[in-house]
């Protein structure tokens, strides 16, 4: 790690920060390096059974660092520029959104371009009110990127996915929560509870059963209706084998509340 990025450990939940609060977490080449390392840490890391990522300061991430990106476009030209997409955020999001463990996304405040692709590619998204999203690609004169092309169609649908590409402007907490692009909204002050919170009762949950559900929606949205139902079936019969799941369906016939061990 470094110190554009922070990684803790409390429980079975991690937290991982970006810390550029004085840039709103925007993202330079030593930030991303830092941000692969750290969620392929929480994802690999068997004690830990949840995520929470999040921003330092008043700001979850700004997206590109633009001072960075401009010196690499002067110095080396827009392939240069434009390599950090498969170097760096396709890893980043591949990472989280393949991770065995659910992700939780803390939105203090903006999160635009990129940065708004690491919220998509977490399952929830705590905002606090002062939250915004924006999806600032065009702003710049870019097409989307940070898997937003494929996140943001999934959240909204295809014709309100176009709207805030093309337009490029603010979704302030309440609307993105009507929109779902967010999960909940709460007080700035309360934010860091609320999320932690989550992670907690996710990290008490059926660990191996939140992987099952991420696999298969991830799935399910590229393939179709046969395939799906056979990819159910095959994560059922692998679950069916779990400790969690003989102890829980135990439980639940003894009229008992279920105590999961993510094995």
């Amino acid at each position: 790690m470094s110190d554009t990025v922070r990684y803790e450990v409390e429980g079975a939940v991690a937290t991982i920060t970006m810390n550029r609060p004085e840039a709103r977490n925007a993202l330079t080449a030593e930030a991303k390096v830092a941000l692969l390392d750290a969620v392929r840490t929480a994802g690999a890391a068997d004690p830990i059974r949840a995520v929470v990522l999040t921003g330092a300061g008043g700001a979850f991430c700004a997206g590109q660092d633009l001072r960075e990106h401009a010196e690499l476009l002067a110095g080396g030209g827009p392939a240069a520029a434009l390599a950090t997409v498969r170097r760096h955020y396709n890893p980043i999001i591949e990472t989280i959104a393949g991770m065995p463990k659910p992700v939780v996304a803390a939105l203090p405040g903006v999160a635009a371009g990129a940065g708004a692709g690491l919220a998509f590619a977490c399952d929830f998204r705590v905002a606090a009110e002062r939250a915004s999203l924006l999806l600032a690609f065009a702003r710049v004169g870019l097409g989307a990127d940070s898997g937003t092309s494929w996140t943001l169609q999934r959240l909204v649908g295809s014709a309100r996915a176009t709207e805030l590409l093309m337009l490029a402007e603010p979704v302030d907490a309440p609307t993105a929560l009507a929109l779902g692009l967010v999960t909940s909204v709460v007080p700035a002050e309360e934010l860091a509870t609320a999320a932690a919170e989550l992670a907690a009762r996710l990290a008490d949950g059926p660990t191996l059963a939140y992987a099952a559900i991420r696999e298969e929606l991830r799935f399910a949205a590229g393939h179709g209706l046969s395939e799906a139902l056979e990819k159910e079936a095959e994560l059922q019969t692998r679950l069916g084998a779990s400790a969690d799941h003989q102890s829980a369906t135990q439980a639940f016939l003894a009229r008992q509340a279920p105590s999961y061990e993510g094995r």
